[in-house]
């Protein structure tokens, strides 16, 4: 009888989202390399051609908090960049659905995708110290 009790508390303890650096790296390599560069600093083969120039994604933490709300904002198109003629990012609705809720710094929750998570989980692991 203890047991299944233990059980249902050891899975309410874990994470409500799963992330994924792995796969999360494998989506950047996809998706938004050919801007940002494999080496992730915006010197992408694209670069060149944007009106305005892809940011170095391992300074996002540069103030020592990661952004979350506003990455996700960027990358799900709620926060609009124009850089290359139509809005970033140019591969949004593979990121639409899969609908997960994430806490922000404030602690506040953000509903985005599962794909996008693990693209945060993966450019969180990038960031300085």
């Amino acid at each position: 009888m203890k047991a299944p009790l233990i059980c249902l508390l050891l899975t309410l303890a874990l994470p409500a989202v799963a992330q994924d650096a792995e796969n999360g790296e494998a989506l950047y390599l996809k998706h938004c390399a050919t801007c940002h560069g494999i080496d992730v600093t915006g010197q992408g083969p694209m670069a060149g051609v944007l009106m305005i120039k892809p940011a170095d994604l391992t300074a996002l933490s540069k103030d020592g908090v990661f952004p979350t709300e506003r990455v996700v904002r960027r990358i799900d198109g709620r926060d609009p960049l124009v850089s290359h003629g139509s809005p970033m990012p140019v591969y949004g609705d593979f990121f639409e659905g899969q609908d997960k809720a994430i806490k922000t710094h404030s602690g506040q929750p953000i509903l985005t995708s599962a794909p996008i998570v693990d693209l945060l989980t993966y450019l969180e692991t990038l960031q300085p110290g």
